[in-house]
């Protein structure tokens, strides 16, 4: 399948700014014990270094689904689709409960599996390849009826400790379930909300067979619109969100309380916003022909490969930073829900975390820009579709 440039674009972007999320949380001086959106405690700087991140998961899950419409479309073959589908689900499953998993813990004993974006993006490939057959736009309106209405799943009388609350929880939810006390499994990203991201991204998919111009105009109505519906309904401030705004000690903490949506599980108002900035993203996208785009456009041209090889880069970086700042081996941490950082202090302050952040996306250049070529080159290794 030829690759659509702006879809490369933006899904190199929002990996760029997903490692500086994964940095700040593994060697911000105060990542151990500072909820960088908690306005009791955070700064602006610090809060808008974690929200611009909230863009990345739902972004990558929705063009996840927008490339299965487009590979369906292009071979014309829906078990070779399907078969394809299960898969790459399993084998993203597969990794991350393996490679992923060490490289965010860097625990050899694998005492916490986090279900995170890659097995919800894998999960959700699995349910998708079983409604191939089901009309794009029926598929997308479901997707959009799950975003609409899965916050309200909290407010339904289910009975404490019931049956169907335990089958419901993990579903809609973030919910941790302590096996032992040396593992513990946690769904941080549930299923339902997550799939019906990528149901949209499917039936958005035929937005990429109109032309140029007529693309660029509806992206930037539908951006547009769910922007102004996100605006509308949290001023409201009644529904679409757990956490409601409140006016707060200035005008700017205000403004970080109506910006301060909620990613576990991803909100209405989460949904509206990144969503909505992301239609905005393609639009401007379909004509930058700058350096920039191109260097994104590699990164964005093999994001999984980009997602494993980051993460040791930043665990490893995280170990030298803490031996040179006087830790020995004694002193690191490892367990559950623990990836080896002492818990004495030590960390880098936020300005620091942006030079190692842009050197970390840096030293990624080079080796996505050779992987790129050496899969475009090599389209007869199959397994190269599966990093």
């Amino acid at each position: 399948m030829q690759r659509i440039r702006s879809i490369d674009v933006v899904r190199g972007l929002v990996m760029v700014v997903m490692a500086l999320d994964h940095i700040r949380d593994l060697m911000h001086v105060h990542s151990l014990t500072q909820n960088p959106t908690d306005l009791a405690t955070t700064n602006s700087a610090l809060f808008f270094t974690r929200w611009i991140t909230h863009f990345c998961a739902p972004i990558f899950v929705f063009l996840a689904g927008t490339s299965v419409y487009l590979v369906l479309k292009k071979h014309q073959n829906l078990a070779e689709t399907r078969r394809f589908l299960w898969t790459r689900g399993l084998w993203l499953i597969l990794l991350e409960f393996t490679l992923i998993s060490f490289g965010i813990w860097f625990d050899i004993h694998f005492q916490t599996f986090f279900f995170q974006v890659i097995a919800a993006i894998g999960c959700g490939f699995l349910i998708l390849s079983l409604l191939l057959t089901v009309n794009a736009t029926t598929l997308g309106i479901i997707g959009i009826a799950i975003l609409l209405s899965h916050n309200l799943v909290p407010f339904i009388p289910f009975e404490k400790q019931s049956v169907i609350q335990a089958i419901i929880a993990p579903l809609f939810g973030l919910k941790v379930y302590p096996i032992s006390p040396n593992l513990i499994f946690i769904v941080g990203y549930p299923l339902v909300p997550w799939f019906g991201i990528m149901l949209v991204g499917f039936a958005s998919g035929k937005f990429f067979e109109y032309e140029e111009g007529k693309r660029k105009r509806l992206f930037q109505i539908v951006g547009v619109c769910a922007l102004a519906l996100f605006v509308g309904l949290r001023f409201l401030n009644v529904y679409g969100d757990p956490v409601a705004w409140a006016a707060q000690k200035d005008l700017l903490f205000t403004v970080l309380s109506f910006l301060n949506i909620s990613k576990y599980p991803p909100s209405l108002m989460f949904c509206l916003t990144t969503l909505g900035g992301m239609f905005l993203l393609l639009s401007f996208v379909e004509n930058w022909k700058s350096p920039l785009a191109k260097i994104l456009q590699v990164y964005g041209s093999v994001p999984l490969f980009y997602y494993i090889i980051h993460w040791y880069i930043v665990h490893t970086l995280m170990l030298i930073m803490v031996f040179l700042q006087g830790n020995t081996w004694a002193n690191l941490t490892f367990g559950v829900l623990k990836f080896g950082r002492p818990e004495t202090g030590g960390g880098l302050e936020l300005a620091s975390i942006y030079a190692v952040w842009l050197a970390v996306v840096a030293s990624l250049y080079p080796l996505c820009k050779w992987y790129s070529t050496y899969k475009a080159n090599h389209k007869e290794n199959r397994w190269l579709r599966y990093i």
